[in-house]
């Protein structure tokens, strides 16, 4: 047994130390200059560029137009990635809500389109998509950003199943004391379903806070560049003798990643809760 268990743990750590091990390579080289990144690679000591390096990527203005900053694409990565979140669980809790408790005909057959959307993902609906946002003039907005990428068949997926597992008592105790649809869905539905937007949240926040393609797509105006497409932004500047700057590159790596690790660690339990809970 306790052979079983060291073997687990040893799996575990092995596992862990994969996945950190390019996470503190990226942080101990970003704090080196890029010459000597270009001429040494790849490093695990710490660097004295540190505070050089973070304070240039957050505060200097830079990119084509001179104007743009570290700390404005992580706004902007934030804006996309909260919007992207709380609107794909919004549109997917009502979806769901319609589903299970409006007893409307062709309900099921309605769910299973909405599932099969899932074989479609954004790279096939792309050209449409930024036609409409174009005819719209939504291109460099955040609404542009955000709302062609809401509907979700995951998170409706998800919401159903958890709605049709709250017991049927408490909808009937609901319409003796008069409360109807809309006070049934805030008062007791959304209260129970915490832990289960909790950890979508989470998901969705990561999927729209390292979303590329589209952002690329829909944006030509730098104020509103996401700090994803600011690393690409940084490494493309290889002209002649210049030297691309390697260490702001992975600065902004480092800094891309830690918002969603720390919301993932910060809200784990909620996140587990939300996923494996089946009693209500």
């Amino acid at each position: 047994m306790h052979r079983t268990g060291f073997f687990d743990h040893l799996i575990l750590l092995i596992g862990a130390f994969i996945m950190v091990a390019p996470v503190v390579v990226a942080f101990t080289t970003s704090t080196h200059d890029a010459t000597e990144i270009h001429r040494s690679g790849l490093t695990l000591t710490i660097g004295s560029h540190f505070t050089e390096t973070y304070s240039k990527v957050l505060t200097h203005e830079g990119g084509f137009t001179g104007k743009v900053t570290g700390l404005r694409m992580m706004m902007n990565s934030m804006i996309l990635g909260t919007g992207f979140a709380v609107g794909k669980i919004v549109l997917s809790m009502l979806a769901a809500y319609a589903l299970v408790y409006f007893r409307f005909r062709f309900a099921t057959i309605f769910f299973w389109i909405i599932f099969t959307t899932l074989l479609l993902p954004l790279e096939v609906r792309i050209l449409p998509s930024y036609e409409v946002m174009h005819q719209l003039h939504l291109i460099n907005t955040y609404t542009g950003l955000i709302v062609p990428l809401l509907a979700s068949a995951t998170g409706t997926f998800f919401f159903r199943q958890f709605f049709k597992s709250v017991p049927d008592e408490l909808l009937e105790a609901a319409r003796i004391d008069g409360a109807g649809p809309f006070k049934f869905f805030i008062d007791i539905l959304v209260p129970l379903s915490k832990t289960m937007m909790s950890a979508m949240f989470i998901i969705m926040f990561v999927y729209g806070w390292n979303q590329y393609l589209w952002p690329m797509l829909m944006t030509n105006d730098e104020s509103f560049y996401t700090l994803v497409r600011g690393i690409k932004q940084i490494l493309i500047v290889w002209v002649g003798a210049q030297i691309p700057d390697y260490n702001e590159a992975f600065a902004i790596a480092v800094l891309a990643m830690l918002p969603p690790v720390l919301l993932v660690v910060v809200f784990q339990r909620w996140f587990i809760k939300g996923l494996t809970e089946s009693d209500k």
